[in-house]
C-alpha cells in the first residue's frame, strides 16, 4: 500500500522533471480547479504532481496529474492496484495494457502495521522507505482522463524482504532504465516486473 511519498526539490535528479511541470498547461488548468501543483514536501492522495507519461508519440514527457481515481459506485477515490489483479479488474484492465506511468519520488513512507493479541491491526512507527544508495525512486503507476484532466493511482506488490515486517505491501519500483520501457503503451508490463526493485532501505521517519 502506498498512500505517502516525498519530493525534494533540491534532487538534481527531479529539478528538469519539476521545471517542466510547471510549464505544463495542465498545471493552470488545475490551478483553476483549486489543485495547485507541489512539488516539495510530503505527497497525499488527490495532490496534484508531476507523472512522467507517453505523449501522443509515445514518448515520454512531464505531466501534471492528480492522484487518485474516482470511484462513483461507491463515491470515493482509488489512490493504488494491485499488480496481481490489475490485468483483469475492469477498473484498470485498459490502463495496465496501455496507460502506464512513473511517479517520480525521493522515497515512499509506510506505517509499520501491528498485529495486537485479540488479532486487530495497529498502526506502528513511520518509516521512510527507498532503493539503497538512490536519490530518486519510481513509482510504478497507471493514468486514465477524468473531466478532462489526467489522473493516476500507484500500483502494489507484496513486499520485499526488509520491510515485510512494515506492511505487506509496498509499491512496484522499477530502476530508472526501465522507465521508458514501462511507460510504452506497446510495450508488455507483465515481462517487466522481473525487474522491479524489493531490496530496500527503511528507517524510522
Amino acid at each position: 500500500m502506498c498512500t505517502r511519498y516525498f519530493m525534494d526539490d533540491t534532487a538534481s535528479e527531479l529539478s528538469d522533471i519539476i521545471s517542466a511541470a510547471k510549464a505544463s498547461s495542465l498545471s493552470d488548468k488545475y490551478i483553476k480547479r483549486g489543485k495547485p501543483l507541489i512539488t516539495n514536501g510530503e505527497i497525499r492522495p488527490t495532490d496534484v504532481v508531476p507523472v512522467i507519461a507517453p505523449n501522443p508519440k509515445g514518448i515520454g514527457t512531464i505531466y501534471p496529474m492528480k492522484w487518485g481515481y474516482t470511484n462513483p459506485e461507491h463515491k470515493s477515490t482509488i489512490f493504488n492496484a494491485r499488480i496481481e489483479s490489475a490485468s483483469t479488474k475492469p477498473t484498470f484492465k485498459k490502463d495496465w495494457e496501455s496507460h502506464r506511468c512513473i511517479v517520480p519520488a525521493s522515497y515512499y513512507f509506510e506505517w509499520e502495521h501491528l498485529k495486537s493479541s485479540d488479532g486487530k491491526i495497529k498502526t506502528g512507527d513511520k518509516y521512510i522507505i527507498q532503493p539503497p544508495g538512490e536519490s530518486v525512486t519510481w513509482l510504478c503507476g497507471l493514468y486514465r482522463i477524468e473531466d478532462s484532466l489526467p489522473v493516476f493511482v500507484i500500483l502494489t506488490r507484496e513486499p520485499g524482504e526488509q520491510i515485510k515486517h512494515i506492511h505487506d505491501r509496498m509499491p512496484l519500483i522499477l530502476p530508472y532504465d526501465r522507465v521508458d520501457e514501462w511507460i510504452n503503451p506497446h510495450s508488455d508490463p507483465s515481462h517487466l516486473l522481473q525487474y522491479a526493485l524489493t531490496d530496500m532501505f527503511a528507517e524510522k521517519a
